[in-house]
């Protein structure tokens, strides 16, 4: 089978399955919701209105890394994957279909919450919003999207590594929540190249880090790529 027949059938995969769905809709919810509350919050020396407007995206991509998990984990269950390589033998073209399958619909949605977040966050900051420029906002809402592609995909790869989507959760969850934050307070510019602190860079008006918005999303996607490249190389060498 080519690429087109495989892409296809994984598309159907996504939107046929309700867990998929829901959490394409958790990222608009999340994402929406944490930033207009965000707003409401602008006491502060630090105050970004940049990233008031997109503060939720720190909750958004725990839903996004759930459909990027949940895609590939359930291919490891009632012997499912060897359905999907009995009609795509080639194991590689399988798992590029897979992972397109999951990042494009991940993009779209994640550009969808982007405006829907940037417009919601200057509409509840108000006149606080006034130094925020229009260019600086889009240059948000795109990278949100690309961003939560990003972390889909670097899940996809790391479930397809570890074979269990429990593992990555269990692993990706904490790090986001927690260890990112307190290996950032402690390790200074190191903790700039983990893949959640630079693919936000671009959400914030100012930045003291070593990174630029789009060399944060770059480092962002150097992960993503080395979870998948694991991944297939991890599909590759084990028996479906």
């Amino acid at each position: 089978m080519s690429f087109a027949p495989a892409l296809h059938s994984e598309w159907i995969k996504t939107r046929t399955l309700r867990s998929l769905v829901g959490g394409l809709c958790a990222i608009v919810l999340a994402t929406t919701a944490f930033s207009a509350l965000a707003g409401l919050d602008t006491e502060g020396t630090d105050f970004d209105p940049l990233f008031s407007a997109f503060f939720g995206v720190s909750f958004g991509q725990i839903a996004a890394i759930a459909v990027g998990t949940t895609a590939v984990s359930g291919e490891f269950h009632g012997g499912a994957l060897r359905l999907s390589l009995a009609a795509v033998p080639h194991r590689g073209r399988w798992f590029a279909a897979k992972a397109t399958a999951i990042g494009l619909p991940v993009l779209a949605v994640g550009l969808v919450t982007g405006f829907v977040s940037l417009l919601v966050g200057r509409a509840v900051l108000g006149t606080k919003a006034d130094g925020l420029g229009w260019a600086e906002g889009v240059r948000g809402a795109v990278a949100c999207g690309f961003y939560l592609a990003l972390m889909a995909l670097f899940a996809a790869g790391l479930t397809a590594l570890l074979r269990s989507g429990v593992a990555t959760l269990s692993i990706l969850i904490p790090f986001l929540l927690i260890v990112s934050f307190v290996v950032g307070d402690v390790s200074g510019n190191v903790a700039d190249f983990l893949p959640d602190r630079a693919g936000q860079v671009a959400l914030h008006q100012t930045w003291d880090g070593s990174l630029g918005p789009w060399t944060g999303l770059a480092v962002t996607t150097l992960w993503a790529a080395a979870a998948l490249l694991a991944g297939a190389w991890r599909l590759g060498r084990r028996d479906a």
